[in-house]
């Protein structure tokens, strides 16, 4: 340890420095992380016996103490000496690595997750009357973390100046994330207690109102936390792979399956109250709440994350399309499958303890909610231009589909196969063959019909490229560099190529820019202009490659480059 920080003091931080390596930077900022978790737990710990006043100091869990102890004594310390050696240093070579953005944001977040799920803890522990002064420290001292490494990257003069916006992006996630649960488990737990109510039913253990409050200060909590990450630090407007990636994700792909799965039973709880009776009332009611709350709070977070979604460019659009499209298909042909699979047991001998009404309704319930979604998402009567053709999400996407399709529907058939070999050779067992194959058979017509009509979409978009003289999507990826603001010219680029765009931030001036009032009429442009939309598509009219160099440049003038594999 001593050897590290001595190293790092003798190590020039110098703008241009070739003697202060990378490797030498992710090691000293991943141990300076490792020390510095390790004396929170250990603060933490101590902090929590002196809170804790119903027992001693070291009590009967001496080795707790002990490690408590060691880790605040030692890595403390050793915590402190590192970054007070890293942060005098602190210069242009270093606030512009990777390391020390990386670092800021992992511990930013690691801080704000664990403060904040013990203080939510310590909160809804209270409801009950649980006093939890342990937990209570922990949220102290990983606050304090927080705020100390947040001050660090705010600060004027050395704060990083690369992944500055992963921390919001991280922490707002996490805010929507525990938000989204609690409010699913308070509205489950208001619902739960309305049908319980009309049907008269004696509740046997806590009441009710706690559960539904103890959820409620998760949800206010993760709420808080995600609109102070989304709107007051701005993480709506980054744009980027990360942000993009967090909008399709968790924005649309798990909002849309929440809510998609939550209606879909909401759906087979009615169904079976109109038409399935024979099961008690109670049963068929239990998943009516959280199923309930699921398809609204994933409406909700689905129907909002779609507005932010018409901001974006076109890949990120046609992601989220087609990630909606897909959990419309997969719901539609499981429900399929399940309905096939029930007619088929209806053709069959009664068995025992079988329930072929629940099990046609669950499959109806299935393809009413996703038949509707993947016909809305994907509108397959549209016809599709050339340009929708060459976009490699959309060709990605039918292959994909084709191929799980078929790979399913193989297995399925060997299923088949064995099952008919099993009955033709044991002839002992009562089961009849087609109950046997009905499973397999059902799932074989769903992927069956799924494949080949992806397969015969991928092959009518061909066919549209080719009467349109296209080979396929010209460009694939596109590198822009550029010295102002790289959002509108991106998205532009990528609405005119469907191409993915990987922005290079032009390095400023070592004399930084002139003022702009003692420039002369005939100074040179300045590089930080825009390019206009005539522009951009004229440098870009029949360029091909997968990879293509964009470069902006003095007065908004654009030079194209193909690179080559």
């Amino acid at each position: 340890m001593t050897g590290i920080v001595i190293a790092v003091r003798r190590s020039p931080g110098q703008p241009g420095s070739t003697s202060t390596p990378t490797a030498r930077r992710v090691v000293v900022y991943i141990l300076l992380f490792a020390l510095v978790v390790i004396a929170a737990i250990g603060l933490s710990g101590l902090l929590g016996r002196a809170l804790d006043t119903g027992t001693n100091l070291a009590g009967s869990d001496v080795t707790g103490l002990a490690r408590s102890l060691a880790f605040t004594l030692i890595a403390g310390p050793f915590a402190a000496l590192l970054w007070w050696v890293l942060w005098r240093r602190m210069a242009s070579a270093e606030r512009a690595s990777i390391s020390w953005g990386l670092y800021l944001a992992g511990l930013q977040t690691v801080a704000l997750v664990t403060a904040a799920s013990a203080l939510l803890g310590t909160l809804a522990a209270l409801v009950r009357g649980d006093w939890q002064p342990r937990t209570l420290a922990v949220a102290l001292i990983w606050t304090l973390v927080w705020a100390w490494h947040r001050w660090m990257s705010r600060h004027p003069s050395k704060s990083p100046m690369q992944l500055t916006s992963v921390a919001p992006i991280l922490s707002a996630i996490f805010g929507l994330l525990i938000g989204a649960v609690g409010a699913v488990t308070a509205l489950a737990s208001l619902i739960n207690a309305a049908v319980d109510a009309l049907q008269s039913s004696i509740v046997i253990g806590d009441p009710w109102w706690r559960l539904a409050l103890q959820a409620g200060v998760w949800f206010l909590g993760g709420t808080l936390i995600w609109w102070w990450q989304w709107m007051r630090e701005r993480a709506r407007l980054v744009r980027g792979v990360l942000a993009d990636l967090a909008l399709v994700v968790l924005g649309i792909a798990a909002a849309a399956a929440a809510s998609l799965v939550g209606t879909g039973t909401v759906l087979f709880v009615l169904l079976r109250l109109a038409f399935a009776r024979e099961h008690p009332l109670d049963d068929i009611l239990d998943p009516l709440g959280t199923a309930l709350a699921t398809a609204l709070v994933g409406a909700l977070v689905w129907a909002y994350h779609l507005g932010l979604l018409r901001q974006r460019a076109l890949p990120t659009r046609l992601a989220a399309t087609l990630v909606v499209s897909g959990f419309g298909l997969v719901a539609a042909a499981t429900g399929l499958g399940i309905i096939v699979n029930a007619l088929l047991s209806g053709l069959a001998p009664v068995v025992v303890g079988s329930d072929t009404r629940s099990l046609l309704l669950g499959g109806l319930s299935a393809a009413i909610v996703g038949g509707p979604v993947w016909w809305a998402a994907w509108k397959p009567l549209r016809p599709v231009d050339p340009v929708s053709a060459q976009v490699t999400g959309r060709r990605v996407y039918l292959i994909l589909i084709f191929g799980i399709s078929a790979i399913v529907a193989i297995i399925t058939l060997l299923v088949i196969g064995y099952r008919i070999f099993e009955f033709v050779l044991d002839d002992l067992s009562r089961q009849s063959l087609l109950d046997r194959v009905r499973a397999p058979l059902g799932l074989l017509v769903a992927t069956g019909l799924a494949a080949g009509y992806h397969f015969s979409v991928w092959r009518r978009d061909r066919a549209a490229l080719a009467e349109a003289g296209l080979p396929g999507r010209a460009i694939h990826r596109v590198i822009l560099v550029t010295a102002g603001d790289p959002t509108a010219t991106r998205d532009l680029i990528a609405e005119l190529t469907g191409a993915a765009v990987t922005v290079w931030q032009r390095a400023a001036s070592p004399d930084g820019p002139a003022p702009i009032d003692a420039a002369p009429i005939h100074a040179v442009p300045r590089d930080d202009v825009l390019p206009s939309a005539e522009r951009l598509g004229l440098a870009l009219a029949g360029v091909t490659g997968a990879r293509v160099l964009v470069v902006v440049g003095v007065g908004g003038s654009v030079d194209v480059i193909p690179l080559q594999n």
